[in-house]
């Protein structure tokens, strides 16, 4: 077995379903091209919103495990790692579109590069825009002060205030960087023998950080691998409300607490917790975005694979009452459908993504239940479940 996928969900039925779809294609690409074998593994963190009744028939190779409880997303995927039987191994978010070529590239380049512990990719929201999570530095007091005093926005390609995201390094170069994102981290088995898996004193943030170091620890390098790009719609498994940054912040001081000693390290870690009471406290910070409100007069261009443009065409037409009311003109529409298939792939997706410019950008699959979107990189996405 040459790759194992673990996937670790939470109430995100219908994005994970447009992930699956993803995967299962990158990986038959990838069997075509060189016969390498896969296994996907998804854990349910006891979702309430049917996510296993919903999604097990419809993807009998998907070896999928029910947990108790909510476990948190290291615990979780640590659970899965211990069926996992792949030489590579990737931790990927449900909520997140891999392109076709995306296995094949990633297993090649870390084939070809022994010290690469692990890699990431180039990320894109829903939207089109670069994720700078993609390539991280190390978050260090300086890189933490500058994120969090929004210095990094002021000064995006500085290497002194842009360190947290490596905002001096070229997106569109591979390279080694510090840390890698945990909605897709590509790591070598052997390499996971020697550090172990995620650290699950971190239920939630942070544990990415710290596998990240540990890898660099034991002498090995995180790259950026800029040659192939997903779709990462963030956060729609969780609400950027105070618990939010509350959580974030404490694993934050939980990794300095783990790692380091010192006055420099008390230092970062009440700067930590000033920042915790800050946004926590401050009137109009930490409220959860709400997804766009859609209205009956809403102007619909869809895109893409033409058998699948038909099967949308269909759906609307037999939904009375629908809020979607297709365009001929792209300049007109206030909302694009791009729709996916046999002759539009998620590598299509991604340059349409970037390219296009609409106010609601939103993705069909034509065997998917729902259709889904992403309004800005800062919202949440949206899901219009689908009435066939």
């Amino acid at each position: 077995m040459v790759l194992s996928v673990l996937i670790v969900n939470y109430n995100v039925r219908y994005f994970l379903e447009h992930c699956l779809l993803s995967v299962l294609q990158s990986i038959e690409y990838m069997k075509s091209a060189e016969g390498w074998q896969t296994e996907v593994l998804v854990i349910d963190n006891d979702s309430h919103d049917n996510s296993l009744e919903y999604l097990q028939p419809l993807f009998p190779s998907v070896r999928f495990v029910q947990a108790s409880k909510n476990l948190g997303f290291g615990k979780a995927n640590n659970l899965i790692l211990k069926e996992a039987s792949g030489k590579y191994v990737l931790f990927l978010n449900p909520d997140t579109l891999v392109a076709q070529d995306c296995f094949l590239k990633t297993i090649r380049f870390m084939e070809s590069t022994p010290l690469a512990g692990a890699c990431g990719v180039r990320m894109i929201d829903g939207s089109g825009n670069f994720l700078p999570e993609s390539k991280r530095g190390f978050p260090g007091a300086w890189n933490s002060f500058s994120k969090m005093t929004g210095l990094i926005k002021i000064f995006p390609r500085s290497s002194v205030f842009a360190g947290y995201y490596e905002g001096h390094l070229d997106e569109l170069k591979t390279q080694e960087v510090s840390i890698l994102s945990g909605a897709w981290m590509m790591v070598r088995s052997s390499v996971l023998d020697k550090t172990g898996g995620f650290d699950e004193r971190f239920f939630m943030y942070a544990e990415d950080i710290d596998l990240s170091y540990r890898i660099k620890l034991e002498g090995f390098a995180n790259y950026y691998f800029a040659e192939t790009t997903i779709v990462h719609f963030k956060g729609e498994s969780t609400s950027k409300d105070k618990i939010y940054t509350s959580r974030f912040y404490t694993a934050m001081i939980r990794f300095v607490q783990k790692h380091f000693t010192g006055a420099a390290a008390s230092l970062y870690i009440v700067m930590l917790r000033a920042m915790i009471k800050f946004k926590t406290l401050a009137p109009g910070m930490g409220q959860e975005l709400q997804p766009m409100v859609t209205g009956s007069s809403l102007k619909t261009f869809a895109t893409g694979d033409p058998g699948a443009i038909r099967v949308l065409s269909a759906i609307i037409k037999r939904s009375p009452g629908s809020v979607k009311v297709f365009s001929d003109e792209k300049q007109t529409a206030d909302e694009i459908v791009f729709c996916l298939g046999d002759n539009f792939s998620v590598t299509d997706l991604v340059k349409r993504l970037e390219s296009e410019y609409c106010p609601v950008k939103k993705i069909f699959h034509p065997r998917a239940g729902a259709i889904i979107g992403s309004h800005s990189k800062n919202n949440q996405g949206s899901v219009e479940v689908l009435h066939r």
